[in-house]
């Protein structure tokens, strides 16, 4: 069995927001896989926040250049200590260069292109340079290059977000159009595939895992005639007395709203209820009321992860999709790749305390 740290409690605390007890077991019971802890809490019903888990923690910019024909780009993201040096001219005007310098890499590797030649010496020795003068680590933390033959981008906030989007399809002004309003759904909405045919059947049947543990994890949820069964089985020995006696109660009461029940149950009674629930995984996820829960729950999962599943921003109606609305547009119109960077996703940065700062220097 891996050591679980406190590191490691705090990281993935930070990237649930469950709590710290639920992170150590859930540690714990996957042997200090973070991803898979990630996931044991997704299943769980504890994980408040997985979106968390690609928070921004770091400073910089992201910068987009295109070829002359514009058939090819490039994006780039250069990381700062603070956002005060991300504003810095000589700053902006690196990651400009690196952006144009990667149009012509010959792949995305960081340390092959820290190695082509720039300005007299190479990338990497000129990001030396800055990091002297300006008195800042910086790095060069990834690139990605699009071909195709419509292309777009869009950068959000000065620079915290960039997106490309390329398609085949004829260039016009309403594709192009089109592409941009796209490009801005994607800095907004952060989809993870531009279709479900970009989903792979592995990872589609594990979202179809958690969400049905997930659906066995939370019983009040659960459709009406199988919470009952459930209900019957906690009051047959199972649940306390006063949990019982509470149940008892609600249902002689026939104006209640049996949605509230939880808040008048114990935590151990909820969880019981839980364990039972998953004990009886098997009989449940034979019920064709279940499958259909199940169904629509991983159906409104993909409208939320793929791009062209998702409601459009501006749609007039609030309903129509973003491939409903390219196809009003131009129905031959393909999409080909999706790239979003947002500055500093998935790194951890580190927490300062002033005060705390000001008294320790203060002491020495």
């Amino acid at each position: 069995m891996a050591n679980v740290t406190a590191g490691m409690v705090k990281e993935l605390r930070e990237m649930t927001g469950a709590g710290m007890m639920d992170c150590k077991k859930a540690l714990v019971e996957v042997d200090g896989d973070i991803e898979k802890a990630v996931a044991f809490l997704k299943e769980k019903g504890l994980a408040k926040a997985a979106k968390k888990a690609g928070r921004i923690a770091a400073e910089g910019l992201v910068r987009i250049a295109f070829s002359a024909d514009r058939k090819n780009a490039a994006c780039v993201e250069v990381n700062s200590e603070t956002d005060f040096v991300s504003k810095n001219e000589e700053f902006v005007k690196f990651a400009e260069d690196l952006a144009n310098l990667a149009l012509t890499a010959e792949n995305t590797d960081i340390e092959a292109f820290k190695a082509m030649a720039f300005e007299g010496a190479t990338v990497g020795d000129a990001l030396t340079a800055k990091i002297a003068k300006i008195g800042e680590n910086l790095s060069i933390r990834r690139i990605e290059k699009v071909a195709g033959e419509v292309m777009t981008s869009y950068i959000h906030g000065g620079g915290r977000i960039g997106v490309i989007i390329a398609a085949d399809g004829t260039e016009n002004d309403a594709t192009k159009e089109a592409l941009t309003n796209v490009a801005m759904q994607v800095a907004a909405m952060n989809p993870q595939y531009i279709s479900r045919n970009e989903i792979s059947a592995d990872e589609l049947a594990n979202i179809r895992k958690i969400t049905l543990e997930s659906a066995l994890n939370d019983p009040f949820t659960l459709p009406k005639p199988i919470l009952n069964a459930l209900l019957d089985k906690a009051v047959a020995g199972v649940w306390s007395e006063e949990d019982t006696a509470v149940l008892a109660e609600k249902r002689a009461d026939k104006g209640f709203n049996f949605n509230y029940l939880p808040n008048f149950l114990s935590e151990d009674a909820k969880t019981k209820l839980a364990e039972l629930a998953v004990a009886d995984k098997e009989s449940i996820s034979g019920n064709k009321i279940f499958t259909g829960l199940v169904d629509g729950r991983v159906s409104k999962q993909l409208k939320d992860i793929c791009l062209m599943d998702q409601t459009y921003v501006r749609a007039e109606d609030g309903k129509q999709t973003v491939g409903q609305y390219l196809a009003t547009v131009d129905k031959a119109l393909s999409l080909t790749r999706m790239v979003r960077f947002e500055v500093g996703e998935g790194i951890e940065k580190k927490q300062e305390d002033f005060a705390a700062e000001v008294a320790a220097q203060m002491n020495a």
